[in-house]
């Protein structure tokens, strides 16, 4: 999703005239901007802030972000999250410029991430036991780490409460307005904890047996997980083809982190056939090597890439043409999409000649330049959504 705001790319180093900007969309096919702001000592009004962005300019060699005016900006470094090796930057007149490891594949992108401290008396401060954060939310996705000991007093912008491990409370936002919210937090320091709070579990609760509904019930609660949706790097982009084909053309672009892993396997959902499965490593433009296997009664694309190595990171894409007669087609001359989205970003863009009649799921709609129509669905929720779309023939 790329950052709502201006970034810039320079072809190469030298030129100038090369300076572009990147434009905001609804939905692209890079998982740009996801910023971290960890809030420190508030005595000092600093904020540690991480962000993980993509260039997406082919052939570009420098990345070019304007820092904040009025921040003052210390322990600056920048990555590469191909490999994980730093890379040379210097910053000029209020600008980061970041000279790439490779040149940006075309249709690929590079992703860096950028860290720094930043001094921002304005934006973060305390008065007494409470501290205040306001500052406009510049990015599509963003977490708000409070420090640690505080407890969260209020948010105006609805927020993703998270536990981290070491107990500091994160709030992450996934923007899904046209204009960056601004956003104000305040929280405060929790007291020290109470002598009821510090005193051993009462010993005469209910014994618990195995296999009674009380512990099933507990066990169940137990496994409950909370997972930051904003911080997802899957996105998905449905081609309709024409209705009567029952078909659609898709990409699916995914990060892998995890070390050891060489492999992605995406299982066909039933009801559908697919065909035609391609895969690149976004980063290089590299092709990848795909086969498709039969695992019992189910269909499974299989995607083989380099061994990832601790600290390192691949970006694939995945192209797969799918026909699933139940969920797309011709219905009394209307055309006719239904399918449930478990991920939280997905676009469809209707067959050429079709004008969008009925969505049942709010969405982001614009025109492609070849006329025909997108619908972004963004979804921050933890659940999946049934989309369902109906068109008719100009």
């Amino acid at each position: 999703m790329r950052a709502m705001r201006s970034l810039l790319v320079l072809a190469t180093p030298v030129c100038l005239a090369a300076l572009c900007t990147v434009i905001p969309s609804a939905q692209s096919g890079s998982a740009d901007s996801y910023t971290r702001y960890e809030l420190l000592d508030p005595a000092t009004s600093s904020i540690r802030i991480t962000e993980d962005v993509s260039a997406t300019t082919a052939g570009a060699r420098v990345y070019v972000e304007r820092l904040s005016p009025g921040s003052q900006a210390t322990g600056i470094s920048v990555i590469d999250r191909l490999t994980g090796q730093p890379l040379t930057f210097e910053v000029v007149e209020n600008e980061l410029r970041v000279q790439l490891a490779r040149p940006v594949p075309k249709g690929g992108e590079t992703r860096l991430r950028i860290s720094k401290t930043s001094r921002e008396p304005r934006v973060y401060g305390a008065t007494g036991t409470e501290i205040e954060f306001q500052r406009p939310l510049g990015g599509v996705r963003n977490a708000i780490v409070l420090p640690e000991g505080y407890e969260i007093l209020s948010s105006n912008v609805p927020s993703q409460v998270i536990e981290e491990a070491d107990g500091r409370l994160m709030l992450s936002h996934w923007q899904t307005g046209p204009t960056a919210p601004w956003i104000a937090l305040r929280a405060r320091q929790r007291p020290a904890p109470s002598a009821a709070a510090k005193a051993p579990p009462v010993t005469s609760a209910p014994v618990m047996t195995p296999g009674t509904p009380a512990t099933s019930a507990r066990n169940e609660l137990a496994n409950l997980r909370i997972t930051e949706r904003a911080v997802q790097d899957r996105e998905i982009v449905y081609f309709l083809q024409q209705p009567e084909t029952h078909s659609f053309r898709l990409y699916h672009d995914y990060t892998e982190s995890r070390p050891g892993v060489a492999t992605y396997r995406n299982v066909v959902r039933g009801g559908s056939s697919v065909s035609d499965p391609s895969a690149v490593l976004l980063d290089t433009g590299e092709s990848l090597r795909v086969e498709t296997v039969k695992e019992g009664d189910a269909v499974v694309v299989v995607i083989h890439f380099p061994a990832i190595e601790a600290g390192r990171s691949s970006r694939l894409r995945i192209t797969e043409t799918y026909t699933d007669a139940g969920r797309y087609g011709l219905v009394d001359g209307q055309l006719v999409w239904n399918r449930n989205f478990g991920r939280p970003a997905n676009d469809v863009v209707l067959p050429e000649g079709w004008y969008l009649t009925d969505s049942a799921i709010p969405g982001v709609i614009s025109t492609e330049p070849d006329g025909r129509t997108r619908v972004a669905f963004i979804n921050p929720r933890p659940d999946s959504i049934d989309v369902v779309l109906k068109a008719r023939r100009r």
